[in-house]
């Protein structure tokens, strides 16, 4: 037998019935080594996928064979529609805001002085759970705007640019000398006369809402030729008081609007002070006292968060807060990997710093902000936590998505199981074309 020679060196020609691998380990011994991964993934992935696929063609019990039936009820039943209608608003919105707003952030850290910091702190809500981040954003959608940080901040901002109401309950009684005018309005029962007292007096006013430089009310000093009177809170502490009288702890209703009307037009308007007095030109005499209804309408209270309307963009929001900082990171790697020198030479040329991102920065980001879309797509067609958390009992059909439907409709009082299984083989239907889409992707990148 001969044995080739190579370098000086004798090998032996290979053996024949023990052939190798491309990797030179023998098939038997990598097929051990992948067994137990197999094992699992069997298990845990392919056996429930297939029995979720089984299931969903029999009936609530499992006992008749039901054929299509759970998946007509999927796009017949209206709390499935809206299910699914929210899961085609999140994967259009969440993603596509979350991925703009990485973008921005990475574009704009390259820019700070601090840009680690900065990412660190958009960064930092993914180290927080679905469900701490769901009760956090709970307390921040309140509609309480002692409780609530965006109600808080949203009459905060009403109030600077709108003046609020000052006495939203306050009311006469049958017997003090105003009536309704229609609207939430009063006016006196009788015109009023220049040089004599008008008395103004209201209940219905809790003295702790009361203005806090408030003072005791007092009777106004007749005026020559104006029409003068006192607004007041008729009610005194601990009982006692008489009504029509301005008793010594009752409270004059400082900053009250006082119109004087005649045939429907206002001729004058005043406020009145801290003691309640007020007093009118000349043109009130004769005129009817109108207290109009902007003085009681109710103060602003903020927005409706999780209200039916705008619970599920609440709910977005929350996501993109804590998903922002995973797009800013993803992006700004692939922004550290674009060449310099086209940057440059685009400025030379006289390329302004818009024409330079759009043009040069986003085509050249476009393989890592399809990563990070596609990423987010597959995550949102799953969301169930903040959902579950955020909205209330009073809203949450109107936010239900696919994943928490399959949750009620498989675990709930009413369980069908054959229609949550139908919904889990629909949510893996909707996830199977982003994934291949992933996978081509991936595919084209590898083969440049």
């Amino acid at each position: 037998m001969k044995s080739a020679v190579t370098g000086g060196a004798a090998t032996a020609p290979p053996v024949k019935g023990k052939r190798k691998s491309v990797t030179g380990t023998r098939k038997l011994v990598a097929a051990g080594f992948l067994l137990p991964a197999l094992v699992l993934l069997g298990a845990l992935v392919v056996y429930p996928i297939g029995f979720s696929v089984y299931r969903s063609f029999f009936d609530k019990s499992g006992d008749s064979f039901a054929g299509l039936d759970n998946y007509i009820e999927l796009f017949t039943d209206d709390t499935i529609l809206t299910a699914v209608k929210n899961n085609a608003i999140w994967v259009v919105v969440a993603p596509t805001i979350a991925t703009a707003l990485g973008l921005i952030f990475a574009v704009l850290t390259e820019r700070v002085r601090w840009s680690t910091a900065f990412k660190l702190v958009i960064f930092m809500p993914m180290a927080i759970s679905m469900l701490a981040s769901g009760i956090i954003f709970r307390l921040v959608y309140e509609q309480d705007p002692e409780r609530g940080i965006a109600n808080a901040v949203a009459v905060g901002v009403h109030d600077t640019f709108n003046e609020s109401a000052g006495f939203p309950r306050a009311r006469p009684l049958p017997v003090h000398p105003l009536k309704p005018a229609g609207g939430g309005a009063f006016v006196t029962k009788e015109p009023a006369s220049a040089g004599t007292e008008v008395l103004l007096p209201l209940v219905g006013v809790a003295p702790a809402k009361m203005p806090s430089d408030a003072a005791p009310a007092k009777a106004a000093r007749p005026e020559d030729g104006r029409v003068t009177g006192t607004a007041w809170l008729d009610f005194t502490k601990g009982g006692g008081g008489k009504p029509n009288v301005i008793d010594a702890e009752e409270l004059g209703l400082k900053g009250i609007k006082v119109e004087a009307v005649k045939d429907g037009k206002v001729v004058a308007s005043t406020t009145a002070g801290a003691d309640g007095t007020f007093s009118l030109p000349e043109a009130a005499d004769g005129a009817e006292l109108r207290l109009p209804a902007t003085n009681f309408r109710e103060p602003y209270n903020g927005v409706d968060w999780l209200g039916p309307s705008l619970v599920t963009p609440a709910i977005i929001g929350s996501y993109i807060w804590m998903w922002a900082g995973f797009a800013m990171v993803l992006i700004a790697a692939g922004l550290a990997s674009v060449p310099r020198e086209l940057m440059e030479a685009a400025r030379v040329d006289g390329a302004t710093e818009w024409q330079v991102f759009r043009r040069i920065t986003v085509p050249l980001l476009a393989p890592v902000l399809a990563v990070v879309l596609v990423t987010l797509m597959i995550n949102v067609l799953k969301i169930f936590d903040l959902v579950f958390i955020i909205a209330p009992g009073s809203s949450q059909d109107d936010a239900n998505v696919l994943a928490l439907q399959l949750y009620r409709s498989s675990f709930g009082t009413d369980a069908d199981l054959g229609v949550g299984s139908a919904i889990a083989v629909l949510l893996l239907l909707l996830v199977i074309p982003v994934m291949l889409f992933n996978i081509r992707r991936m595919r084209r990148e590898t083969r440049r």
